[in-house]
């Protein structure tokens, strides 16, 4: 653990910062900030993404944990959904373009009608609600976390859903969160839909999904106005 104390907030410190992450030995793992006030911040150096000034302070802006799965395209993934806490917990559902969960999802509630190839940061759910560096999975993504890993169903502090294993041995779990259809959620506990950013090829209507249950996990298509989770991706940290 590594304590670094200031009295006084210029924009030097952010680069001060950076620099400070990028040269602590491999094993240092948290930051200590200790303001003016007494007050203290905890930073994980690993997870550390980038600060932003403001006239009376700063914020550290909320970063979320990743895995490294050794894919061969360096794509890291999140270590929960969107709306959740923790990897077991199923966080919120969003019709595919939407960036909000809603009560009622069908076709009468959804308000996302383009035909893009991929979707728009502004219609990205993972980059509406975490910010620039994440992403929903493209179907390539999604491909390549089929091909290259191993899965099993199992049950994770009492949730059930599939543990991932890459080829490097790192794993993330996928809750089994079900999906939202109408105003009712269906199969939770036994089945996960989780949303690509990319439209379907097959048929109108549609985007690719990657979806599980105890006997398989595949990618394939979902309606777009249903409610499926999102587990966000984020490019390989240089």
């Amino acid at each position: 653990m590594y304590l670094l104390s200031f009295t006084s907030m210029k924009k030097t410190f952010f680069a001060s910062l950076l620099l400070m992450a990028a040269v602590l030995p491999a094993k240092a793992q948290m930051v200590v900030l200790h303001m003016a006030d007494n007050k203290t911040f905890e930073c994980n150096v690993s997870q550390l993404d980038s600060i932003t000034f403001e006239d009376d302070g700063f914020i550290v802006v909320e970063e979320h944990e990743w895995i490294d799965l050794g894919l061969p395209s360096g794509t890291l993934w999140a270590t929960c959904n969107v709306g959740a806490n923790s990897p077991e917990e199923y966080g919120d559902y969003f019709a595919w373009g939407e960036t909000k969960p809603k009560d009622k999802y069908n076709e009468d509630t959804y308000t996302f009608m383009d035909n893009p190839s991929e979707l728009l940061s502004e219609n990205d759910a993972a980059t509406a609600n975490w910010g620039a560096n994440w992403q929903m999975p493209t179907v390539e993504q999604m491909k390549e976390l089929y091909d290259n890993c191993t899965q099993v169903w199992t049950q994770q502090n009492g949730v059930y859903g599939i543990l991932v294993t890459g080829p490097n041995g790192n794993t993330i779990f996928l809750p089994a969160a079900g999906a939202r259809w109408r105003d009712g959620l269906e199969y939770e506990g036994n089945s996960g839909a989780y949303w690509s950013s990319s439209i379907s090829t097959i048929y109108g209507g549609g985007a690719y999904h990657l979806h599980f249950a105890s006997f398989y996990w595949d990618w394939g298509n979902d309606y777009r106005d249903s409610g499926d989770s999102v587990r966000p991706v984020r490019a390989k940290m240089r």
